[in-house]
């Protein structure tokens, strides 16, 4: 969530903010809030002075019942304040989490298609054959017993279909831990705070994309961002000890709600699917180069696999929550002659570690909030699909990159 001394001071702003980024929240009525608990949080500190004050004039000797009747008016009144205390802050709280990131100035305005091209890399090919069609002819795929077993967009992998899936996992892992990326597993499931505090507040109740355990407060995770970001809440850091960089690796699970028909076929879209994430903690005057560093490590993945791609800084409209600046890789696909979603980069400032209370010690003693960044190294369905369609053989055979060829038994077709 933003700083609330920022939102009182810049009210307009935030509200136009998050009107570009297609947020509909009513600034004037969370100000208004925020006034309400800070009145009554000032009543409750005041009737805490007097009860302190006249605690001490019942110590010792016998206290006159004008003091005692004071001491109960004071403790009944108290407990009426605090709960309305209480029920402000949550209603507060919640308009405070539907308030999105503050964008950065290099930001574009606008919606999906106002996003930029800030650099191509690689060979414009065409004229492929679709991923499934091609997978299905090897029997690499099956997403008939996936459907049986638990529902539309489920699959099973299969085969050497399944073995290069492991094999750009590995050869992704090998790279990214030596950029200084600290592999971690993490879990599946989060609560519902580290959930919300991660900053996945849908912009309407139709749009949650996460699956929920009824009657748990948990919920699976759509990316291994989430339990990251939640791995040092409450911690107060070094700053000795920043950058902190790990990559986690995890399945994922996405409902997917509203994206049917829109590069669905496949694996492209699914609602499980591995994925190897890498995530920063770091010092807010770093997250900035952080951000880059983040994008050229996506970038070498993509490079030693001869998979074409652009890059695109992300209109503001299409940023969702908690992101202040977001890079999307895009590969050229030789099968639809345009660009597709293939990796993320996201600067999250400090939102989402004001959200879950990660701070940093500076070496003076000052203690104040950190920043935190998130990047795909490689989303395994996806990174299968621009692989089949970027190596297929006439034949039906597949050509296995030069740099996974090691995690195959030498293999060099499949």
């Amino acid at each position: 969530m933003l700083d609330i001394r920022f939102i009182r001071d810049n009210p307009e702003l935030v509200a136009k903010n998050a009107e570009n980024k297609g947020y509909h929240v009513d600034i004037n009525d969370l100000i208004s809030k925020d006034q309400a608990k800070r009145k009554l949080q000032q009543q409750a500190d005041e009737l805490r002075e007097k009860r302190n004050a006249i605690s001490t004039q019942l110590k010792g000797g016998r206290p006159s019942d004008d003091l005692v009747a004071a001491a109960r008016n004071i403790k009944e009144e108290l407990v009426s304040i605090e709960h309305d205390l209480k029920v402000a802050e949550e209603a507060l709280m919640q308009l405070m989490y539907q308030v999105p990131n503050m964008t950065q100035d290099d930001v574009p305005l606008g919606g999906e298609s106002d996003s930029v091209e800030i650099k191509r890399w690689g060979e414009q090919t065409t004229g492929a054959v679709d991923h499934l069609d091609f997978a299905l002819r090897r029997d690499w795929v099956d997403f008939e017993r996936g459907s049986k077993v638990a529902g539309a967009k489920f699959y099973y992998l299969k085969g050497d279909l399944a073995l290069l899936e492991n094999a750009i996992t590995q050869f992704a892992l090998d790279l990214v831990t030596k950029n200084n990326f600290t592999y971690m597993t993490v879990p599946t499931l989060v609560n519902s705070r580290i959930a919300t505090g991660t900053g996945f507040a849908p912009r309407s109740s139709e749009q949650s994309d996460e699956y929920y355990i009824e009657g748990e407060d948990l919920s699976l995770i759509a990316t291994a961002e989430i339990p990251i970001t939640g791995y040092h809440a409450d911690e107060i850091i070094d700053e000795d000890s920043l950058p902190l960089l790990y990559a986690g690796y995890s399945a994922s699970f996405r409902k997917e709600a509203g994206t049917y028909g829109k590069h669905n076929r496949g694996l492209f879209r699914v609602h499980q699917f591995n994925k190897l994430e890498l995530y920063a903690f770091c010092l807010p005057e770093s997250s900035r180069d952080i951000h880059e560093m983040i994008l050229g490590v996506e970038e070498e993945i993509w490079q030693a696999l001869e998979v074409p791609y652009h890059v695109i800084n992300i209109a503001a409209g299409d940023l969702g929550a908690p992101a202040s600046k977001k890079y999307d890789m895009e590969y050229w696909s030789p099968v639809d002659n345009m660009y597709r979603e293939l990796t993320s980069a996201s600067n999250c400032t400090d939102f989402q570690a004001r959200n879950l209370n990660i701070r940093v010690r500076r070496k003076d003693g000052t203690i104040e909030i950190l920043h935190t960044l998130n990047g795909t190294a490689v989303s395994l369905a996806r990174s299968l699909v621009a692989i089949l369609e970027h190596y297929q053989n006439a034949d039906g055979s597949l050509r296995v990159p030069t740099v996974l060829q090691q995690y195959m038994g030498g293999r060099q077709t499949i």
